[in-house]
């Protein structure tokens, strides 16, 4: 179960990573919010998987560490704050720039290269 929530963890953080190198915010802000949700599932098994372990201290023999609990819940607010942060800037740069890309210009498409550079191959 272990190798599998690791594997889970890492492939969320390489998918967060891919979009948020990507040319759009929409990819950025999506990829901010997976490489968050990683690290969310990391804190999370940072304090052991148990399968019967009760939160209250005294309900059973074996219990939750509630340290990485009450790190991810502080994680998923401050998560939740910088997306909404990231999607107002980026509904700004779109309302200012006319465009959804990260750096504000257009990329150039094949044919336009082509044309600035006089029609040669």
């Amino acid at each position: 179960m272990e190798g599998i929530y690791a594997f889970c963890v890492g492939l969320m953080t390489a998918c967060g990573i891919f979009l948020t190198l990507r040319g759009r915010t929409f990819s950025v802000v999506v990829g901010l919010t997976l490489l968050s949700y990683a690290v969310n599932l990391f804190l999370f098994a940072s304090g052991r998987l148990k399968l019967d372990g009760a939160a209250v201290l005294g309900m059973s023999e074996e219990y939750g560490d509630p340290l990485p609990q009450a790190l991810v819940l502080t994680a998923i607010v401050i998560g939740f704050a910088m997306t909404a942060f990231a999607v107002i800037l980026a509904m700004r740069a779109r309302a200012d720039l006319g465009n959804d890309h990260v750096d504000g210009r257009i990329p150039q498409t094949k044919e336009q290269a082509r044309q600035k550079s006089g029609g040669q191959r």
